[in-house]
């Protein structure tokens, strides 16, 4: 998963790592979301009704946190479905799903999900996406190393640009701002602007499955994904329960947006709005494999 767009610079725009964000931060009531496993077309049926709703000012900005089941494939919003090897997933019990963001295919397996919602131009964030991009990645890195992982953001990427289109797998993409460990990629994130608001959210890699990785995007072998990626089993020769890393993150996000994290859930207009979306959307063949924007 990637930013939208040309949401790879900005790096330099977050202030240094393990201090506060300078973007006119005052104490802000953030809401966090600490939901169960879901399928992949709930999942981002949930992420874009919170968008709309903190567009429309009904809902304060937003960490949810949150996992999936079955393993599902998602594809960025621009990728062709045949990134996907759609046998190899029926015959897998894995779900594919299209994101409302850009970017590449990730497979959600073995790992912790974030998405942050908020306002542009009014409390910490500005309307310039790449200073947002970095700045919600610092505050990842900050809830990292609650942990105890030494993450970082990446510098400039190593070599040519991967367009979202291609059948890459999002891991493997090199890109500047990314949240790294040890020089190889943990979190990969994609964003879009919805009305006012940012939607990012990401994947936080905590175990490998090489087969699953990839056999859904038609690989032999993953001799060409491993030594890309980091995950926290790597890291911390263990994987901590899910609620600790959960947490960890969103006391990164309160320390980074100088932020008041109150755990709450979806409203009943949000999920009545995630249920429609769900299925007239992202549980649609003719999203997931057209990309049918009749159905936007």
């Amino acid at each position: 998963m990637r930013s939208e767009g040309a949401v790879q610079a900005g790096v330099t725009r977050a202030s240094r790592i393990g201090h506060r964000v300078s973007l006119d931060c005052r104490a802000v009531e953030w809401r966090l979301i600490l939901d169960g496993p879901a399928p992949g077309a709930w999942n981002m049926a949930a992420d874009e009704a919170l968008a709309e709703s903190v567009d429309r000012g009904a809902s304060p900005s937003t960490l949810r946190v949150y996992r999936w089941r079955p393993p599902c494939l998602s594809l960025g919003f621009a990728q062709p479905h045949g990134a996907a090897d759609a046998a190899f997933c029926v015959a897998n019990g894995v779900d594919v799903v299209r994101r409302p963001t850009g970017g590449r295919a990730v497979l959600h397996h073995l790992e912790t999900t974030y998405a942050v919602v908020a306002p542009l131009g009014r409390g910490p964030f500005s309307f310039d996406l790449q200073a947002t991009y970095a700045a919600l990645c610092a505050g990842l890195v900050a809830g990292l190393r609650r942990l105890g992982v030494e993450a970082e953001l990446s510098g400039g990427p190593s070599g040519a640009m991967i367009r979202p289109t291609e059948a890459i797998p999002c891991f493997v993409g090199p890109a500047s701002g990314e949240v790294v460990a040890g020089g190889r990629k943990l979190v990969g994130s994609a964003m879009r602007r919805i009305g006012d608001t940012v939607l990012q959210h990401g994947a936080l890699l905590e175990d490998w499955d090489g087969r699953l990785q990839s056999g859904c995007l038609g690989l032999p072998d993953d001799e060409s994904l491993r030594p890309a990626v980091i995950t926290l089993r790597d890291l911390l020769g263990a994987v901590p329960p899910y609620e600790s890393v959960a947490r960890a993150l969103a006391a990164g996000f309160e320390e980074t947006f100088v932020a008041r994290l109150s755990e709450g859930a979806l409203s009943d207009c949000e999920r009545e709005r995630a249920r429609e979306l769900e299925r007239g959307r992202y549980a649609h063949e003719r999203w997931t494999v057209r990309r049918d924007r009749s159905l936007d």
